[in-house]
């Protein structure tokens, strides 16, 4: 139980319908969900739950860590690791029947021979680094870490590469590493290894790239991956998360006085200001100052320098302690969506979520989806 009117509402409704909504659209592919870095902040273990239930088919998580936590709140369906993995986390993989990505031949080797033959085989997906230059097997060596999987004691069973600028409308590295990818995985037809190659933005933008399944992250919480992409939706997307809070006093202040840290904010005339318990070390971060909030239905900006635990906003008129302000979401007529504070902080809208932190509570719901709170596909936005 949380005593401070500050929370994030995570709709799982959302989540799923997301979901369905790639299943239904993705030329037959399956989806992946992607649950790294807490579920990209809105809850991993409600966040998985939700998408195995619309029909995901797999998790994925960034690090051997979230892979465990998963395994230790009792969820058993596939899980792969995208990133990088020791060799003391072997043995573990092996028993808790955790998918790995080989991402280098050194890796291969040490995986072997950490590798426990009385123990459960170990699935290894291949990574191919087809031009993001991160983590993976050059493509130009892909073949030939390959055929040593094969060969080795380790159960290769899937094949995928990352892109780097699917989330452009034009993007000559993209085609680049199209060409790339098909053609390593050109060399494995027939071979019944699960391929996967797209992430939210190719998914979205090039559902002929689907192979047997996309990597559903950012879009699955209802965020669209670029402003490019949010133009184009071939679907509605329908944001999961929303961040509330409550006024908890109220002022007068004369014109001329100043307000909050630094003295950043000077009244131009007697106004009517409001605190409210939340601030950066919620993620509600300095850099938000000047944002707008949502109270009674209208826009009010936060005035001054966001403090460590709270913030003020500038009220039209008195109201009472206790008055709902929305900072993410919908309230009455007005909407605040993940990627407003994205412009404001000069980020992307993949950091917002994963900046609140553990403070906020997240409160879970299964509440409708709406069409007023949600990025409209390109059919409906011409109509």
């Amino acid at each position: 139980m949380s005593y401070r009117p500050t929370k994030a509402t995570i709709n799982l409704a959302a989540i799923k319908r997301n979901v369905e909504n790639f299943r239904e659209h993705g030329n037959g592919a399956e989806v992946i969900a992607v649950v790294k870095a807490n579920g990209y902040g809105h809850g991993m273990l409600p966040v998985a739950e939700a998408a195995l239930e619309a029909g995901a088919v797999m998790l994925a998580v960034g690090t051997p860590d979230e892979a465990v936590e998963l395994r230790r709140q009792g969820v058993q369906a596939d899980v792969l690791v995208l990133g990088a993995t020791t060799a003391d986390f072997i043995p573990y993989a092996q028993q808790e029947n955790i998918i790995v990505t080989a991402i280098s031949f050194d890796w291969i080797e040490q995986a072997q021979a950490s590798f426990d033959a009385a123990l459960p085989p170990l699935r290894v997906h291949l990574k191919v680094d087809t031009g993001m230059r991160r983590i993976g097997v050059h493509e130009s060596e892909a073949v030939r870490a390959a055929r040593l999987l094969e060969q080795s004691e380790l159960t290769f069973v899937g094949i995928y590469t990352h892109f780097a600028t699917a989330d452009e409308l034009e993007s000559e590295l993209f085609n680049e590493q199209v060409r790339r990818i098909k053609e390593v995985i050109g060399e494995f037809a027939n071979s019944g290894l699960f391929v996967h190659v797209s992430n939210s933005a190719a998914a979205l933008q090039h559902p002929e790239l689907a192979c047997d399944a996309v990597r559903v992250g950012i879009a699955m919480y209802g965020i669209p991956p670029s402003r490019d992409v949010q133009d184009l939706l071939p679907f509605p997307l329908y944001p999961a998360l929303s961040l509330e809070t409550a006024i908890v006093h109220v002022k007068r202040v004369a014109a001329g006085e100043s307000i909050s840290y630094g003295a950043t904010y000077t009244a131009e005339q007697d106004e009517w200001i409001a605190a409210l318990p939340i601030g950066y070390a919620d993620g509600m971060l300095r850099g938000l100052q000047g944002q707008e909030v949502i109270v009674q239905g209208r826009r009010v900006p936060v005035i001054g320098r966001i403090c460590m635990d709270q913030c003020l906003i500038r009220l039209p008129y008195e109201m009472k302690v206790g008055e709902s302000v929305q900072l993410i979401g919908v309230q009455g007529e007005e909407r605040i969506f993940i990627d407003e504070w994205a412009e404001r902080l000069g980020t992307i809208p993949y950091e917002v979520p994963c900046i609140l932190t553990q403070r906020v509570p997240r409160v879970y719901s299964e509440s409708a989806v709406t069409e007023n709170y949600s990025f409209q596909h390109r059919d409906a936005m011409i109509r």
